[in-house]
Parts: structure tokens; sequence; C-alpha cells
């Protein structure tokens, strides 16, 4: 199972992709045209344009739940349950993130004993998934935040 989060614009925007999509642990990724052509030397590299609402969306695996809450309930909340707190815009979380983000960068050590047992999931996982998510919050402040997983 994973958290997935979308952000959603009122504005639709058109951007570039490959269509080619991956699991890799545990967290879904794009694969850029190098990457595609890396794991498959023989493929024809498309790209598509594609126009939606959804500005963002990124997911990860429950596994990382805990280190969140180790982190701070509110880091937690901001992630797995921010309608639940209210918080229904981009910017109503990129305060929390950044908070977040800077407990985990700054205790690598500490945290890294939260990294699941079963290996879906891992400290490295969790600071990528705020720092893109952060990034995108600012990007789309006034973007509506939605989750569900």
């Amino acid at each position: 199972m994973s958290l997935d989060v979308y952000l959603t614009a009122k504005e639709p925007i058109t951007k570039r992709s490959t269509g080619v999509f991956v699991r890799v642990d545990g967290k879904t990724k794009e694969l850029s045209p190098d990457e595609v052509l890396d794991r498959w030397p023989e493929a024809k590299v498309v790209y598509v344009e594609v126009t939606k609402d959804e500005v963002f969306t990124a997911n990860i695996t429950h596994n990382l739940g805990e280190m969140a809450r180790e982190v701070d309930m509110q880091l937690y909340e901001a992630l797995w349950l921010p309608e639940e707190k209210g918080w229904s815009k981009a910017c109503d979380i990129i305060h929390i993130l950044e908070t977040g983000l800077k407990r985990l960068v700054g205790d690598r050590q500490y945290y890294e004993q939260f990294n699941p047992k079963n290996g879906w999931g891992s400290y490295d996982n969790l600071v990528s998934f705020i720092t893109e998510y952060l990034n995108a919050c600012k990007q789309y402040p006034n973007a509506e935040i939605s989750v569900c997983g």
C-alpha cells in the first residue's frame, strides 16, 4: 500500500512526458528518456504532451509513516491527513514540510533506525519525497491538496 498525494491547479498545465513509470524503492517514478534507454536500449522514446490540472503527484510507502510521526506528528498529518487538519491548499503545509525536512536531515542517524524492516522504503525515500512535495507546494501554492491510500 502507498500514500498517494496530488496537487491540483485551477488552470490545467501542459507538460512533456515519456509516459513510462516504474516502481523503485517503494515509490512510483516516471523515467526520463535516458533512463528508458538504459533499461531498454532498443526502445524508441517519444515524448507526449499531456495537459491536465494535476500539477504534481507522488506516492510513498505507508511503511514510512512511523518515521514521519517520529519526526513530528504535524509532519505526519500534513502528509497523510491534511484534510482532517483543514489544510486544503499547498501553501497551508509549506512551513510544516520545511520544518519536518530540516529535522529529518538534521539527524539522519537517529531517523534511519525507523527504516522499515521489510526493506520497503527508507530514510532517503522519505527525504526525497518531502523535498519533491515541498518544491511542488512552493511552485503551486494555490493548488488543492488531495491524498489517498
